[in-house]
């Protein structure tokens, strides 16, 4: 009893709000920190910075970006930092897990937007930074368009509708997922109604965003993700205004981030010109230190991102687990998680993951020569946001009956991804980072979506559904790949792991608590010289160089 009522208590606005203000101050040193050391520079010639974190409760972003404003001041640029003061009734920290489907259709986010924009007041308060909310740039008519606009357009067009040249629906259909933890909105009895809130959020987005960017005259934006409601909104309209912008991610390994130029990370891995490392000389030291880190990936000891906790290796349990016997060649075939990051690419070979997924079944089922295992993503049970549509169940409502020659490794299995790699003639992937790791193994990768690793020269790219099945045709490949083709994975895997990942080390995450924390004792911690990629960061956002780290 007492229990359900702290739960009610904690549920109420006056606590989420007060709640958010103690709960900033355990998780960010800022408040110990002497203010009076960060210069606020007035000059009119120096660079300005906008910080567009938007959501207030997405703690890394507060903090990251919260230090980040500090380190710019530092180094002599004006900085201001955005954040949504409950605008938005569908946006990235909406989760089905804190708010079900009823509340979120009838009331949207409210429940937590108190808290959300107090925590993230608090935390930006450590720096000395202007706080702009979104509600000063909104229009009571704006307010009225959105809302008509969302609710007049057929819902077989929200994915694709455009609003002033700004792909809203695209980003609106995705966050509306990200919500949802599906692929699809089918079934879900709120699903049209929670999209269209996100739908009408996005709108909003584009409208604040417009007036503050024309108002605040900025040379560059800066903000997480790049993608979903607000964030893929904010990195359009920067697009179409010529203003750069620069988006980041939270990388795998620890204390490490990934920064980008224009785009989204998810967009810009693909888009980049391999020139930025074909020509990168892979010697003894650096083969050596990418070699030993992908070796590390299969225990995750220096990852903050892994999902196995006792990965099982031995073959013969394996076996005994699926009942396969490994006497015929094995292909792999390894997914990724259906919900998230469903953007369009122009590359992709089919309209989806699934009809991939399905394809590929009906085509094993007629290879009895060979041994198909199907590994689907431990994220989906162990991620971030669980997923609501296992691709387990999607499969067995396809193929109620699977071919003897077909094994599904579920995603609660402890079974090692990479020692099914290990004994696979050749796997094939959609847009698995796994894919990196496999080439550079020397295991022939086929790529059926938009995996990184797509157009890089070391993998087999299908460009269509008959093109797949025409490369499928030639399994079982005869050899693995060449080596001068390893050697280019390889170097792809050195930049991808070593150089887009920067190391800042002043941000930690705790296991226990799963919560990120600053270890920062002083501000002059952020001074340049302190920290090399804090200062390659911020050379990036301020004068637009490449986001490559080299520890030489």
């Amino acid at each position: 009893m007492i229990s359900k009522i702290k739960k009610i208590i904690r549920s109420l606005p006056f606590f989420q709000s007060n709640y958010a203000v103690i709960r900033a101050r355990k998780s960010i040193n800022w408040f110990k920190l002497n203010k009076g050391t960060i210069p606020v520079n007035n000059s009119s010639t120096c660079q300005k910075v906008l910080m567009a974190t938007s959501v207030g409760d997405y703690e890394m972003g507060v903090l990251l970006e919260s230090c980040l404003a500090t380190a710019l001041q530092m180094r002599g640029a004006l900085v201001d930092m955005l954040l949504c003061d409950a605008m938005l009734s569908g946006c990235q920290m909406a989760k089905i897990e804190s708010i079900n489907p009823t509340k979120m259709a009838s009331e949207g986010p409210a429940s937590r937007c108190g808290g959300c924009f107090n925590y993230g007041k608090a935390i930006l308060s450590g720096s000395n930074v202007t706080l702009l909310k979104y509600s000063k740039y909104i229009l009571a008519s704006e307010k009225d368009e959105a809302l008509t606009i969302s609710k007049s357009v057929s819902f077989d067009n929200i994915q694709t509708y455009v609003f002033n040249e700004i792909r809203v629906g695209e980003h609106a259909f995705a966050g509306a997922l990200r919500y949802f933890a599906r692929g699809n909105l089918e079934g879900e009895e709120y699903g049209e109604v929670i999209l269209r809130r996100y739908l009408e959020s996005a709108i909003l987005t584009v409208f604040a965003i417009n007036r503050l960017l024309d108002q605040g005259n900025y040379d560059v934006v800066c903000l997480h993700h790049g993608i979903y409601v607000p964030q893929g909104l904010i990195t359009q309209v920067c697009q179409r205004k010529n203003i750069r912008v620069v988006t980041w991610n939270p990388a795998y390994k620890k204390n490490t981030f990934v920064f980008s130029h224009d785009d989204t990370y998810h967009h810009t891995m693909i888009s980049e010109t391999t020139s930025r490392w074909e020509h990168l000389e892979l010697d003894a030291h650096r083969k050596s230190e990418i070699k030993n880190y992908l070796r590390s990936r299969r225990s995750g000891i220096n990852d903050w991102i892994w999902f196995h906790d006792t990965p099982e290796e031995n073959l013969e349990s394996i076996k005994a687990e699926l009942g396969c016997r490994l006497d015929r060649p094995a292909i792999g075939l390894f997914t990724n998680v259906l919900w998230d990051a469903q953007l369009h690419y122009e590359t992709n070979a089919f309209k989806g993951m699934l009809e991939w997924v399905d394809v590929s079944i009906e085509y094993f089922s007629k290879r009895p020569d060979i041994e198909l295992f199907i590994r689907i993503h431990p994220a989906e049970m162990r991620g971030a946001i669980p997923s609501r549509q296992p691709l387990l169940d999607e499969i067995n409502k396809r193929h109620p009956r699977l071919a003897d020659n077909i094994f599904i490794i579920p995603p609660e299995s402890q079974i090692s991804t990479y020692t099914v790699m290990d004994f696979c003639n050749a796997v094939t992937i959609f847009n698995t980072k796994t894919g990196i790791e496999i080439a550079s193994e020397g295991i022939p990768t086929i790529v059926a979506g938009e995996a990184w690793i797509r157009n890089k020269g070391f993998s087999k790219d299908a460009s269509s559904p008959e093109h797949y099945i025409e490369i499928l045709k030639n399994l079982p490949f005869g050899e693995k790949m060449s080596e001068e083709d390893i050697e280019r994975a390889l170097k792809y895997a050195y930049h991808f792991f070593m150089r887009r990942m920067i190391p800042l080390p002043f941000i930690d995450f705790d296991l226990e608590s799963g919560k990120y924390t600053s270890n920062l004792k002083s501000t002059t911690e952020l001074s340049y010289g302190k920290i090399k990629g804090l200062d390659l960061i911020c050379t990036g956002i301020l004068d637009g160089t490449p986001f490559e780290y080299d520890d030489v």
